[in-house]
């Protein structure tokens, strides 16, 4: 599900899915740095957050991580799956375990420090 996929440097990704609405999750990478994830907590539907705004909270064993926005937006559906079963995150978090969908007006100048997944796997593994 890599293609056309974009992350942030805090190991966000967003995935557009139709004109103006996004998928945003975590990237395997930072999934795999948290290890078993054992709680998340998600925003409401209709909130609102900027760009680099923290809007959710996963907690794994390890520890409890903010998760930022990568371009500002409206939440408009969470992944309720993954508030009941927060451990689909380790298992499949580039597909079923995506964590909101977002409506944006965001312009390119919020796009242009994303990274292509390609590059941002290469720039985290080095």
């Amino acid at each position: 599900m890599s293609e056309g996929m974009l992350c942030s440097k805090s190991h966000e990704y967003i995935l557009e899915q139709e004109s103006g609405k996004y998928f945003i999750g975590l990237t395997d990478y930072a999934v795999e740095q948290l290890g078993d994830i054992v709680f998340v907590e998600l925003p409401e539907v209709g909130s609102s957050f900027g760009k680099n705004e923290s809007f959710a909270t996963v907690e794994s064993v390890k520890a409890a991580s903010e998760i930022y926005m990568p371009v500002s937006g409206t939440i408009v559906e969470i992944n309720e799956d993954i508030i009941s079963t927060p451990e689909l995150l380790n298992e499949d978090p580039l597909g079923k375990a995506w964590l909101v969908k977002i409506e944006t007006t965001a312009d390119d100048v919020e796009f242009k420090d994303l990274l292509d997944y390609s590059d941002y796997k290469e720039e985290v593994e080095g």
